[in-house]
This record gives structure tokens, C-alpha cells and sequence, in this order.
């Protein structure tokens, strides 16, 4: 018996990169290798749809949903996939996106040998939670949360062009006209802060190694801080981070906070906007996400 029941390849028709293609190559790659095992094509019609298309698919039977996208596309799919509630639906990403941390940096073997190996284990996921009480609602990442520096690159390279020349100048550009943001801590204190990173992995944005030791299975997340600051000063960490790396982290399973200003917030590459007076909690969520890599 085969470790699924079926394969769902949910990827965006329309997207500038090579999705399309890479989904039909690997539709075509497991229908041959596994000619018994139904492989789907399921393309997305409007921002948001993955989540919709993932959840659907994940919702019965013991399914395999692969997301053929960068970062952002994939979490849509694992946060629609936890929607459904079902531990038997499994997910995997195969990169064609910007930055592709999470495969990157999670990867073992190519993607179609591990999906004929069908070898499954369980990682951890980050659980935001925006609100309290009945009102409060969650959402998951599968790499990082960032808020600050990290949120406002993102939407200025979503305004812009990503890639080459373009995308080094946007992030000047952001980088020369960023202003810190202030949240209060759980225990009532004021923090102001040029970036906060919760991450899941070791790396991000393509070269930045965050962490020495972060991984998606050890039961914690990373806090990476940079402190309110001169902008030197802050250009000068994220050298490091593309150099050397930031070495080793303070770690945590909670981070809670309140927002005291409008605040973004970027999750694996989607940007959320959060009000002022946001209760904002991110916790760790062990071994959650079933997947191959």
C-alpha cells in the first residue's frame, strides 16, 4: 500500500515563475512512477485559494498536498491543511518561488524520490494567534514570523519587481526610510525594535543564517532581536547574518505581545496588518505538520 491515497499539486497558473511547468513535470514524474495512485492538478484561481484548495484536500483520506511555489504559496497550503484537522494529510513544497527557505533548508532528496519513498515525519509549526477570547483566531507559519524590518521589505518588494537589480534597490530604498516599531511585552514593558524574527529554521531571505542550531523539530523557536538602533548598526547585523551567521539564539515555545501602533506582520512571505491594540501570541506547535522532505 502506498503511503497516499492521492496527490494534490496546488500551484498558481498565472505566477511570473516556473510553477506551472514544475508542477506539470512532477504530474507527469509521479504518474509514471506511481501509476496507482491518483495525482491531481489543482490550480489556484485569486490570492488566498491555496488555503481553500488545501484545506478541501485535506480534509478526508490520507492525502499528499504539494505546493509548487516559493514560501508564501507553501503557507497557505500548511495553514489550510491545519484547518482541516485531519493528521493523516500530509504536505511538502517544491520550490519555485523567490526564496524557497523552507525547502532549502529542509530538504533531503529530490522531491518525487521522496514522495515514492512516502517516508513521513512531523515538524513543528509556529501558531500566531491575533485577538483573545471567542473573537481570537490562528494561523500558522512554517519558517518565521516577522515583524518590522523583515514585513515592510516584503511589501515594498510585492510593490515592486523581486529578483536582480530591482529587488536591491527596493530593499534600499525600505531600508533607508524604516522607522522602529514599539509593542508591550507580556509583563506591561515597552520595546522598541528595528526587527523581531520567531523562527522556525536556521536561514531566511535566501543568504541569512539566523541561528546556529534552529530547527523545525526541537520543540522551540528562535528569538532574533535587533534592539532600536543606529541604522549602521542594523545594516551591520544583517551583513553578518549573510556572512557568518547571528550564532546562537535565546530560544522560547511563547512570545506574546500587544501592538501600540497599525504593525504588519509577515508570515513565510505572507504580510498580515495588524490594528493597534492587537493581543498578539505565537507559540510553538511541536510536531504538528505532517510532512516528507
Amino acid at each position: 500500500m502506498t503511503a497516499f491515497d492521492r496527490i494534490v499539486l496546488i500551484f498558481n497558473p498565472k505566477s511570473t515563475g516556473p510553477a506551472p511547468q514544475l508542477a506539470q513535470e512532477l504530474h507527469d514524474e509521479l504518474t509514471a512512477r506511481l501509476p496507482d495512485t491518483e495525482v491531481a492538478m489543482s490550480p489556484t484561481q485569486h490570492a488566498g485559494h491555496g488555503r481553500d484548495l488545501a484545506r478541501d484536500a485535506a480534509s478526508t483520506g490520507r492525502p499528499l498536498i504539494v505546493s509548487v511555489s516559493g514560501d508564501g504559496g507553501y503557507n497557505e497550503v500548511v495553514d489550510g491543511a491545519m484547518q482541516a484537522g485531519n493528521e493523516e494529510a500530509v504536505c511538502a513544497v517544491m520550490a519555485a518561488g523567490n526564496a524557497n527557505d523552507h525547502r532549502r533548508t529542509t530538504s533531503e532528496r529530490p522531491l518525487a524520490d521522496a514522495i515514492v519513498r512516502g517516508e513521513v515525519h512531523r515538524i513543528d509549526l509556529l501558531a500566531l494567534t491575533i485577538g483573545t477570547g471567542p473573537e481570537a483566531r490562528t494561523q500558522f507559519a512554517h519558517s518565521y514570523i516577522g515583524v518590522g524590518l523583515t514585513p515592510v521589505v516584503a511589501v515594498d518588494l510585492e510593490k515592486g519587481s523581486k529578483g536582480s537589480l530591482r529587488e536591491i534597490v527596493s530593499v534600499v530604498r525600505t531600508f533607508a526610510r524604516f522607522r522602529p516599531f514599539t509593542i508591550q511585552l507580556e509583563d506591561g514593558t515597552k520595546r522598541s525594535f528595528d526587527s523581531l524574527v520567531l523562527a522556525n529554521i536556521a536561514q531566511m531571505a535566501k543568504h541569512a543564517t539566523l541561528s546556529e542550531s534552529g530547527s523545525p523539530e526541537d520543540g522551540r523557536f528562535e528569538v532574533v532581536t535587533v534592539r532600536h538602533t543606529a541604522k549602521w548598526r542594523v545594516l551591520g547585523v544583517a551583513l553578518k547574518a549573510a556572512t557568518r551567521g547571528l550564532g546562537p539564539q535565546p530560544t522560547a515555545t511563547h512570545y506574546g505581545f500587544t501592538t501600540l501602533k497599525p504593525t504588519p506582520v509577515q508570515l513565510d512571505g505572507e504580510v498580515l496588518e495588524l490594528d493597534a491594540q492587537t493581543t498578539v501570541s505565537i507559540d510553538i506547535a511541536p510536531r504538528a505538520l505532517a510532512t516528507i522532505t
